[in-house]
């Protein structure tokens, strides 16, 4: 592989556009991922709320709630926990399951770890501190590891050789 820097420049154009890839899939991945997370954990929650009342407290408590909301039978209490702990129930396994399907923690953490990686490549590379055809080889290890992100911000097709 030829050492001039117009070859080098060229890579670090690759690294930057890649880069810029990756930030821009974390920019939307991180926050689907929070939300799933949260959705499943507020979800869970929430489910063992409705149902410790009844667990806990049994006839006295689902007497006392339908007392203070004016029910004409306490089964209506019991109905209705189990209902909304059934849906909280169900939300917080949706969103497990989406974000496990989709395998997005992992997504984002090994998009996470590519920036970086990619990152120290660049100044290496910025700096001469790598040789050519090195920084090219770890340049598509690096990338390997992250196919699944999009190069829609890649407009060049700019090669190394």
């Amino acid at each position: 592989m030829k050492e001039d820097p117009a070859t080098r420049q060229q890579l670090s154009e690759l690294i930057e556009q890649r880069r810029a890839d990756i930030r821009t899939f974390l920019r939307q991945a991180r926050p689907r991922r929070n939300r799933l997370i949260n959705m499943s954990v507020i979800g869970s929650a929430l489910a063992a709320a409705l149902t410790v009342g009844p667990a806990a407290g049994g006839t006295k408590f689902t007497e006392g709630v339908q007392a203070l909301l004016s029910l004409d039978d306490d089964s209506t209490v019991w109905r209705i926990l189990c209902l909304l702990a059934v849906l909280c129930s169900l939300t917080a396994a949706v969103s497990t399951g989406l974000s496990n399907s989709h395998e997005l923690a992992s997504r984002v953490s090994a998009a996470e770890a590519c920036n970086a990686e990619l990152e120290g490549l660049a100044g290496a590379l910025a700096f001469g501190r790598l040789h050519l055809e090195d920084a090219v080889r770890l340049y598509q290890q690096y990338i390997a590891k992250v196919a699944f992100v999009d190069d829609t911000l890649t407009h060049t097709s700019t090669s190394v050789s």
